[in-house]
């Protein structure tokens, strides 16, 4: 009869697809009068109980639960195997020392194994496992079901032992039809995806579908339903809820005796614990638990995978290994959690001087280790060290405490000093032992040769900030002079640094040093301010004066920028007209829309704006278009082969060329000969500056020139 009610399911079953309307949910009606048939025979086929051998295990494999089955299959009665090891039922003969009961995958465990019952003979069961898990879903036993292999089961039996197993597999299982219409699902399903049995029989899969798969993606999975192998993966999946959860999954189809493919089935697991298990294992694996740091396993990882981008950039890179001077003394003094929480503040300030691509680890107790992957200039590598040194020279406060700390940092540069990882770690770090024996340094590079360019880089800079503050700095003026009258016409403010001891300082030594170290702001607002001061003292002096020219920084470049000019012209009531602002083309790609509205207001103020240097990095017509600038400056570089390099005939003739075109004016810088200046007048150039004419001099030179009427001699070419 237990047949006879299977049949009647599958005929309904095939019956239900052919109708619509009312026709069908009579007939859906009846399906499920049959199922539930179906199921009072599984029940009623239930061996009584003891019958089935069960036990319960915990995750290590020792016995908790023991039933009147597993006393009868093995002889031991509960007291005698309670709290016993799996392995007291074994024979020995496991290859390999294996617990098959803890090696299984959990709700896909269905096996034959040896086992020895208590007088010592040795039978073959079947063995079926299944996950036990608490309320939280997180697993905390195995329940165990046996039974003989030789044992002659009855087709009730073999139905109910596969039913049971089914329903009470940790997996959820889906069937379908030859339509991909689902007719079965087990508990786990339910449990899983939160669609009852009523809810998913006669749907298709696609209600558990997230979208979030390709249409290769789907072919393949549905390539395995069509019977062209089984297909296992992981998925993500959509619950009743919304909610989205990743999935293992095993697809198969199944034929009938005549070969067709009559049903799919499909095995499913939740692996959202197992992949939040794995996340946190990573993350304890690679992260120092205390700070939240990546640990120097990290940390090594991170660095051979920037390495290799430098190598195919031939790009520096830098590693720092920091140690922090008195966390032992304080932990000591005070507890250790004070010590704890003083690290994490550490780590905090740390990584605020860092850009975002560098890498902050913790090596270990008070060990620190930064990965710097992309660095224009070795030297930059100091300027990073004398950050982090500086951010711990305040007392850190910790509950009311003020805690002072300090640092010694040993750096190592790729690729001069190692081209791996460990190399480069195990170089930073002898170079921090020795700068903790020369407390006066700080730091230090592993390269002897990189300590003393460092020292001279800390030098210039020391001594820069100490000429803004004592008057050292002063601006010379290098004339422009009109190349169709020969009259002066305006002059570059250039700066100049005479240095009590070596004297005049290059601007070639000392400006980049200002660029890297954030210099170039303050000397740029003193160079204004003189320039501004300088031009109203001439103009008390009743002295005709032409614009002169001061050269921005592309930091001074900001919003701010209109404002600054407008309150230092006011100050020393200085008309726009007497000046001219000259940028460098790197300012160009700093941003397009944000540059143009602040030259926009410059313009609009009544200041004119020069490029400087054209020609020699990022210019191009779409640039000169789009920017209000009224005066393009040849850079010496195209002015020294003339006029006898072909090639900088033709740059300088096209440049001029295109100026004219945008009517712009047109200044050649480094003019030095008589050649170079007829050769640039019969292009239609508008003005030199050069030494033809004159080198820079101090103010009251330039003055001296105004009232003399200096001028350019042509001469015959």
């Amino acid at each position: 009869m237990l047949d006879t009610a299977i049949a009647r399911c599958q005929a309904l079953s095939r019956a239900a697809r052919g109708l619509q309307g009312e026709a069908q949910s009579r007939t859906l009606a009846e399906l499920e009068a049959a199922l539930e048939e179906l199921r009072g025979w599984q029940i009623a086929a239930v061996p009584a109980a003891g019958l089935t051998a069960m036990l319960e295990l915990d995750l290590a494999g020792y016995v908790r639960e023991w039933n009147e089955g597993a006393e009868r299959m093995f002889g031991y009665p509960a007291r005698e195997a309670l709290g016993q090891h799996i392995l007291f039922l074994y024979d020995g003969s496991e290859e390999g020392g294996d617990i098959a009961e803890l090696l299984l995958e959990a709700g896909n465990a269905i096996t034959a194994v040896r086992r020895r019952k208590k007088n010592g003979e040795v039978i073959w069961v079947h063995m079926a496992i299944s996950l036990m898990h608490d309320a939280q879903r997180e697993p905390v036993g195995m329940r165990v079901q046996l039974e003989e292999v030789n044992k002659a089961l009855s087709h009730a039996e073999k139905l109910n032992l596969h039913a049971r197993i089914i329903e009470d597999s940790d997996q959820g299982v889906l069937i379908t039809d030859a339509n991909e219409r689902i007719v079965s699902i087990n508990g786990a399903f339910t449990r899983i995806t939160g669609y009852s049995p009523a809810e998913a029989i006669g749907k298709t899969p696609d209600l558990l579908r997230s979208g979030m798969h390709d249409a290769e993606f789907r072919a393949k999975v549905q390539a395995a339903m069509r019977g062209a192998g089984p297909w296992r993966g992981e998925i993500v999946g959509k619950r009743k809820n919304g909610e989205l959860f990743p999935q293992s999954v095993t697809i198969s189809a199944v034929r009938d005796g005549e070969g067709r493919i009559s049903h799919t089935f499909s095995l499913f697991t939740d692996i959202s614990v197992h992949k939040d298990a794995v996340a946190r294992m990573q993350r304890m694996a690679n992260y120092d638990a205390l700070t939240g740091l990546p640990n120097q396993g990290l940390l090594q990882q991170l660095v051979a995978q920037a390495l290799a981008e430098a190598r195919r950039s031939q790009e520096h890179g830098a590693l720092l290994v920091i140690d922090i001077s008195r966390i032992g003394a304080i932990s000591d003094t005070l507890g250790h959690e004070i010590g704890n929480r003083l690290l994490v503040e550490i780590g905090r300030l740390l990584r605020l001087c860092l850009r975002e691509g560098d890498v902050l680890a913790r090596l270990d107790g008070h060990r620190f280790g930064i990965a710097l992957p992309h660095i224009e200039k070795r030297e930059h590598a100091a300027i990073v060290a004398q950050k982090l040194i500086a951010s711990l020279a305040a007392p850190v406060q910790i509950d009311g405490q003020h805690l002072q700390t300090g640092a010694h940092v040993g750096i190592a540069i790729y690729p001069e000093d190692g081209e791996d990882a460990d190399t480069l770690l195990r170089g930073a770090d002898v170079a921090m032992t020795r700068a903790a024996l020369q407390p006066e340094s700080g730091f230090l590079f592993y390269s002897e040769e990189m300590n003393q360019r460092a020292k001279e880089h800390l030098r210039i800079e020391s001594e820069l900030r100490h000429a803004l503050a004592n008057n050292e700095l002063m601006l010379y003026y290098q004339p422009k002079v009109s190349l169709r009258s020969g009259r002066i016409v305006g002059a570059e403010a250039l700066l100049r640094w005479k240095h009590p001891v070596r004297g005049l300082v290059s601007p070639g030594v000392f400006i980049p040093v200002a660029e890297e170290t954030g210099l170039i702001l303050e000397l740029g607002n003193w160079v204004m301010e003189e320039a501004c001061r300088q031009i109203r003292v001439w103009q008390d002096a009743n002295l005709l004066m032409p614009p002169i020219a001061v050269n921005l920084s592309a930091r001074q470049f900001d919003r701010g920028l209109p404002a600054r000019m407008a309150d230092v012209m006011a100050r020393h009531g200085v008309q726009p007209e007497q000046l001219m602002l000259e940028i460098t083309e790197s300012l160009l790609v700093k941003g397009a829309d944000k540059v143009i509205a602040i030259m926009n207001e410059l313009v609009a103020m009544g200041l004119a704006l020069a490029l400087d240097d054209f020609g020699t990095g990022y210019s191009s017509l779409a640039y000169l278009k789009k920017f209000p600038i009224s005066t393009l400056k040849i850079d010496r570089a195209f002015v020294i082969g003339l006029p006898y390099e072909e090639n900088d005939c033709a740059i300088a003739r096209a440049i001029v060329t295109m100026a004219q075109q945008l009517r712009q004016e047109i200044v050649a810088e480094g003019v030095e000969t008589p050649e170079q200046m007829s050769f640039l007048r019969e292009l239609g150039c508008d003005q030199l500056q050069g030494y033809l004419f004159s080198q820079p001099v101090p103010g009251a030179d330039f003055e001296r020139m105004l009232r003399e009427g200096k001028r350019l001699a042509f001469g015959a070419r």
